[in-house]
């Protein structure tokens, strides 16, 4: 696999199951060993639902992200553009709200590739800040963000299932 067969491209409505399922399995994929299987099935049939990843996708702020090669989706991201977290004040900014690759692909490039565009994107749109939330047990996330830049500004809760985290 080399950069230049990897496409990145804005999805749309049409694609809005596809981004959901890609959305469910990869964020279960990347979180089920660290929590407890009650947990994972309370957030996932309750906040992240098929129907309600669907939701996001074409509404007000959202902008998704599919990485492709040969026709075969490999990862996603979700920029949004909403309220800003208290310790950004008021200064133009989005957030990448969610950056995943498959499982198999990762470490081969999606990621790099999604964060690339993610950040032209914010450029084009005159965005100020790019800014993203991350579970603090999540090292090899975190060394990723690191490596892009990012730096920690705060924290906030995240509720999974039952468990109070802290990204």
């Amino acid at each position: 696999m080399t950069d230049e067969s990897i496409i990145i491209k804005i999805a749309d409505k049409t694609e809005a199951e596809l981004i959901a399922e890609l959305s469910r399995q990869t964020f279960y994929d990347s979180f089920e060993m660290y929590n407890t299987k009650e947990n994972m099935n309370k957030f996932m049939n309750g906040q992240f639902t098929k129907e309600a990843l669907m939701a996001e996708v074409g509404a007000a702020g959202n902008i998704f992200l599919l990485a492709y090669l040969a026709g075969e989706a490999l990862g996603y991201a979700r920029m949004h553009k909403g309220e800003n977290p208290q310790e950004l004040g008021d200064v133009s900014a989005i957030e990448i709200a969610r950056i995943y690759a498959v499982q198999k692909e990762i470490g081969k490039g999606v990621g790099r590739l999604l964060m690339e565009r993610c950040i032209e994107m914010a450029k084009e749109k005159n965005e100020k800040v790019i800014w993203l939330g991350v579970w603090e047990h999540n090292p090899r996330a975190i060394a990723f963000y690191l490596k892009w830049g990012f730096e920690k500004f705060g924290e906030h809760p995240f509720m999974l299932g039952d468990d109070r985290q802290t990204d």
